[in-house]
């Protein structure tokens, strides 16, 4: 089936939308990001030095040194002293004893409390002390704090006067430090240490070699990249293009992969791009995909491996098949390798992931069956993991812990894909194997009504549902939608139950109606299918099967009959031709040839192969000539596997039975009768 002018034009349209939201997100600088890691191999070609390039120590460890290694400038206040024995002399005895004290320790030094911890803890053995314009490095070791001063004193001063007038004068309030550090001459001093540590220590000039393929990424490279790299940022816009070449190359790369997605699609699974939303659907899985890579890779170093990529094979195989599942998962992890970290590694690490989702789930049809294939991810994830970095590294790098709990992590989100299938089933209104495995469990409501009401259309349903199925899956098609659709195609029957064959007891209500009003009942059961549908809010695909498995044919039987009564009369056909419309799909084609011979095959007499055979090619060339399959996908090779199947199903249902002799069998019967019996 051709795709109309109009139809490629969406398509056309999906696919640059697709590529432009998908680059317009992907990272990138105004200068050219090379990824590295140190101790790990330069995987890039050779860099020269566009410019030259100052070599400078690494800030970190600058800082530390010089914290550890910087002492504060402080500065002596001696009015404190005087000011502090003036109060005290006002009581002679007490100054008497402790003035000698005080003048004593305020000539060694007295610092504040946070200064004197240092000091006592080792970490201030000397510090810098202004005297005028001189600056003098000066031992810590007899400096103390006030309390400890007030200590000293109050041992001296033990008779209760002496203790009243200390508390009276507030003596720890007096006692303040002498030595305190001057903020602004320390600042500028730590300023000036840093600027001599941090001047460059080297130079690159322009042209000269700065790493090559292979070459690991020392400690000391690992410094020289990062102040290249800060150099080009630093470049002006205006005079590098990197940008815009960066950008139009992004665009083209992305929009050939989305482009070769849609050619696999429209040469081998025309089918898929045919039916509405399914290409917009799979569009829409790789573009939200990369964009969650674009984020998760600017937050997390190796922030690529939280995205559960195996997610996209595993709903693309549920929905379609495993070879457009691999197919689009190769296209989703190129696409994102080109701003991956490590791409080769993150290409080969994917890719098994994948592999591991589709060949430990291959059809999903219990909830289950995700936790063992969030475990096969995880394993995959790995062991391909481990074996790269020792492939490229001779070695596991010291990032492997982190990376394995990404992993641990991305099985986690798979293992809740059957929500996401949840969610994608109500939006696009496709339907997943586990859905049709739950409708077609025979003790749904709706089921269970049709059984009570029409048990004679319900195992007319059982029946032709075993038929399609085997015949569905001799072609290739989905096997347990048919097998539920032909559960559901006959649902309308409830409404009117007696008015169909196989749930009459002797009684035929059309031998009282005119031809066209028993048309008209009879015809208007696909209509009351699809109200009982709608109701019972079945999956829109099941639908199909209710009101495609008469299409537009006709209720022969009430046609012929209305003909043979009126032979003069011209017939108005529409009032004996289902509303249709033709079936649009093998299943739905396959269920209506279903329909039709497992009915018909009732009414046999004979039911040899030949006279199966007869009728098989009878009922199905009839619906040929008829045109109700020119809408289906089916094919010639198809329609002659199908009858095959049919022939061979019906011939073996109604197999010819041993005969059982009257009567009831005596002891003295026959060993031959006996066996009979058994």
């Amino acid at each position: 089936m051709k795709l109309d002018s109009k139809k490629i034009t969406t398509h056309i349209i999906f696919l640059v939308a697709t590529a432009a939201m998908i680059v317009y997100f992907l990272p990138r600088s105004k200068s050219q990001t090379i990824t590295y890691e140190e101790n790990r191999p330069w995987e890039h070609n050779m860099l020269r030095a566009p410019f030259e390039i100052y070599i400078y120590p690494d800030t970190a460890e600058v800082t530390d040194s010089i914290n550890k290694a910087f002492t504060p400038i402080c500065q002596r206040n001696n009015s404190i002293v005087d000011s502090i024995l003036a109060i005290v002399s006002k009581n002679t005895s007490v100054y008497t004893k402790i003035s000698a004290k005080i003048r004593e320790r305020y000539e060694l030094g007295i610092v504040t409390a946070d200064m004197y911890s240092k000091i006592e803890s080792g970490k201030l053995p000397t510090l810098r002390l202004l005297d005028g314009k001189v600056l003098k490095k000066v031992s810590t070791e007899n400096f103390i704090s006030p309390r400890k001063l007030y200590l000293m004193i109050d041992s001296l001063a033990q008779d209760s006067l002496s203790r009243k007038f200390m508390k009276e004068i507030d003596l720890p309030r007096l006692l303040n430090p002498n030595i305190t550090i001057n903020e602004s001459r320390t600042q500028q001093a730590y300023n000036d240490d840093m600027a001599r540590a941090t001047a460059p220590i080297g130079v690159i000039m322009e042209n000269e070699r700065i790493i090559d393929r292979g070459e690991v990424v020392t400690h000391k490279l690992y410094r020289i990249l990062n102040t290249y790299q800060d150099m080009l940022k630093k470049q002006d816009p205006e005079t590098n293009k990197t940008q815009w070449f960066k950008i139009i190359g992004q665009s083209l790369f992305v929009l050939i992969l989305i482009t070769v997605l849609y050619l696999y699609l429209q040469n081998f699974c025309h089918d898929t791009i045919y039916r509405k939303g399914n290409l917009l659907f799979i569009l829409l899985m790789t573009g939200v995909f990369a964009i969650c890579a674009t984020f998760a890779t600017s937050l997390f170093g190796n922030g690529i491996y939280l995205v559960p990529f195996v997610i996209i094979p595993i709903v693309i195989l549920v929905f379609f098949d495993a070879r457009t599942a691999i197919f689009c998962h190769i296209v989703e992890i190129l696409i994102c390798a080109s701003f991956a970290p490590f791409p080769l590694e993150f290409i080969i690490v994917e890719f098994c992931a994948g592999a591991a989702a589709i060949f430990s789930l291959k059809e999903l049809s219990k909830r289950s069956q995700l936790l063992r294939t969030a475990l096969f991810v995880f394993i995959a994830y790995i062991t391909s993991y481990i074996a790269v970095e020792i492939l490229l590294n001779g070695t596991l790098s010291d990032s492997v812990v982190r990376v394995l709990g990404f992993f641990a992590i991305n099985a986690v989100l798979t293992s809740f894909a059957y929500i996401l299938i949840f969610v994608i089933e109500k939006l696009f209104g496709f339907i997943s194997v586990v859905t049709l495995v739950e409708l077609s469990d025979i003790n749904s409501p709706l089921l269970r009504e049709l059984s009570e009401q029409c048990p004679g259309t319900f195992q007319h349903s059982m029946a032709v549902s075993n038929l399609a199925a085997d015949a569905v899956g001799k072609i290739g098609g989905n096997v347990q939608l048919v097998r539920t659709g032909a559960l559901y195609h006959d649902i309308g029957k409830i409404d009117n139950p007696a008015f169909f064959t196989e749930n009459q007891r002797g009684v035929n209500p059309h031998d009282a109606l005119d031809p066209i009003r028993s048309a008209e009942i009879v015809i208007n059961h696909v209509n009351d299918g699809l109200k009982r549908a709608t109701k019972a809010k079945l999956p829109k695909i099941i639908h199909n099967f209710i009101c495609q498995h008469h299409g537009c044919g006709k209720a022969k039987y009430f046609y012929i009959t209305y003909c043979q009564n009126h032979p003069n009369e011209v017939v108005d056909e529409a009032a004996f031709t289902y509303p249709g419309p033709n079936p649009t799909s093998k299943e739905t084609s396959v269920l209506m040839m279903a329909d039709a011979v497992e009915a018909a095959s009732r009414s046999l007499s004979d039911h040899s192969v030949s006279a199966v055979t007869a009728l098989v090619n009878r009922i199905i060339d009839s619906q040929i000539e008829e045109g109700l399959h020119n809408d289906s996908p089916i094919s010639f090779r198809d329609i002659k596997v199908i009858k095959e199947a049919f022939i061979n199903r019906v011939s073996t249902i109604y197999h010819s039975r041993v005969v059982y002799p009257d009567g009831a069998t005596s002891a003295k019967s026959s060993p031959q009768q006996a066996t009979l019996k058994l």
